[in-house]
């Protein structure tokens, strides 16, 4: 496995709309078409396309957003793994990727995250990497979980 994490740009965005979740995840995360409308919408958006050796097997979604005061949040708010590749590790390394890049680049003491209730999969992965529930819930009623960088 050697993931990689590239920008959706005009040359593989094509492509990154194919991606789809498996039956009965559609609830839980929003399709690609969905995530690219709004990050044209907004520049806090960073959508990014995941590889493995040159095969697109995900999605992933992040930004910053400045007007959570005092110092903004950094959101990781979605990740898709195509449902063809679901069950072999790509969630888990897309994970340490995506955690790794948001500090990176950000420089972040904490990342957010929102899950809607009863996607389990999803909360075991994220508690997994040491994200924990903060009581919030987001602006569509979804948990907020964060994990505290260190």
């Amino acid at each position: 496995m050697n993931l990689s994490l590239q920008p959706i740009t005009a040359a593989n965005r094509k492509e990154a709309l194919t991606l789809k979740t498996a039956l009965g995840q559609e609830t839980y995360v929003e399709s690609v078409e969905q995530c690219l409308k709004e990050a044209d919408a907004s520049s806090c958006w960073r959508p990014v396309a995941i590889y493995d050796d040159g095969l697109l097997i995900g999605f992933a979604m992040y930004g910053f957003f400045p007007e959570y005061l005092p110092s903004g949040r950094v959101w990781m708010d979605r990740l898709l793994i195509d449902q063809r590749y679901q069950h072999k590790g790509y969630g888990k390394e897309a994970m340490r990727l995506l955690i790794d890049r948001l500090q990176t680049e950000y420089h972040c003491r904490r990342i957010y995250l929102s899950i809607i209730p009863g996607n389990t999969p999803a909360a075991s992965l994220y508690t997994h990497y040491g994200f924990r529930f903060n009581g919030e819930k987001d602006i569509h009623g979804e948990h907020v979980m964060v994990l505290e960088c260190i």
